[in-house]
């Protein structure tokens, strides 16, 4: 079993150095750090991190090719991978239609082209080689080339919510970011998968699927709750209806959260209006609350759990939490 934390990018820049110190003390084998719009530029935040970190691997949970031209993409990530001695793991995916098209203005169409196309350009120029193409999205010249030499090919992992590029992490990716909200999920996304994996002739051994949940982990379980609350708030109106149906829900319940959160900067009034049922898509509570939700995963055969934020109202204790009673219980399950 692998472990991995995945942080937004909305905490002071320095912190991330002592979070990722201690995830490598806890026994976690990645630390993933998200490119928000308008938050802190992850690419620094990484670059930090690899200077105070020996072995535990990094990544970014996502860079898109709407903001970030894929030349751009493919030299952040052989220059981090470099800095890293190798540990640098390339999120990719093509982030949220409402904020790159509602908060940017920037044309969203052909949003899986794009991103399949891209990463196979990324791949291409890490692995040292020429990435010229004439696709539908892309069209490339001839003198598509890093002008330095990449340590090794850069492992991408898709992030995904859509059917569609879900079964791309199966066809084209080194590894699986799918968010399970709820955790529960996971059943539901894996059929997906699983067909890009038929194209490809390959099976699930053959790529790293993480496990995507958000978990607020504490003993204080009324902070816990509002802590991931405040995330659901956020987040909330532009997840898929694929996870959205599993809950019972629907975009349109989530208007009254965005309109207060987003509009009025009202996040305790949003908070008011996260409902249980909305809650049920993330873990809020102490660490028996996030085995029980856990040990369901573990079931389906998820070879790889990450724990996402808000992670807790202390995320040290958190982090420390999680390394010393969730990581060996599931290390103990496997031996068992």
């Amino acid at each position: 079993m692998k472990f991995s934390l995945r942080f937004n990018n909305d905490l002071p820049a320095r912190e991330y150095i002592r979070y990722a110190a201690a995830a490598e003390q806890a026994g976690f084998q990645q630390f993933w750090v998200s490119d928000d719009l308008f938050l802190r530029s992850a690419p620094v935040i990484l670059s930090a991190v690899a200077l105070h970190t020996e072995r535990i691997e990094i990544g970014s949970c996502i860079l898109n090719p709407y903001t970030m031209h894929p030349a751009e993409i493919a030299m952040l990530a052989a220059t981090l991978d470099e800095l890293s001695g190798g540990r640098f793991n390339l999120g990719l995916s093509c982030g949220a239609e409402d904020f790159i098209s509602g908060w940017l203005g920037m044309d969203f169409r052909q949003p899986r082209t794009l991103v399949v196309e891209a990463a196979h350009a990324i791949n291409a120029l890490t692995a040292n080689q020429n990435a010229a193409m004439q696709g539908r999205a892309l069209r490339w010249s001839e003198e598509a080339w890093l002008r330095f030499p990449s340590r090794r090919r850069v492992p991408i992992y898709l992030g995904a919510m859509s059917p569609r590029m879900l079964e791309e992490i199966g066809a084209i990716a080194d590894g699986g970011l799918p968010l399970l909200f709820p955790p529960e999920h996971y059943s539901t996304i894996l059929p997906y998968i699983q067909r890009g994996l038929r194209r490809s002739g390959r099976t699930l051994a053959d790529i790293d699927l993480a496990a995507c949940i958000w978990c607020s982990v504490s003993d204080d379980e009324a902070a816990a709750r509002a802590m991931l609350a405040d995330k659901i708030a956020y987040y909330g109106h532009a997840m898929s209806p694929l996870i959205l149906d599993n809950l019972g829900l629907c975009q349109a319940d989530f208007e009254p959260i965005r309109q207060r959160y987003h509009l009025q900067g009202d996040i305790a009034g949003a908070r008011q209006l996260v409902s249980p049922r909305m809650l049920q898509i993330g873990i809020a509570g102490g660490s028996a609350a996030l085995i029980e939700r856990l040990e369901r995963l573990a079931a389906l055969g998820v070879r790889h759990m990450s724990f996402g934020p808000p992670l807790g109202p202390d995320i040290l204790g958190a982090i420390e939490t999680i390394g010393r009673e969730v990581i060996p219980h599931f290390a103990r399950r496997q031996l068992a």
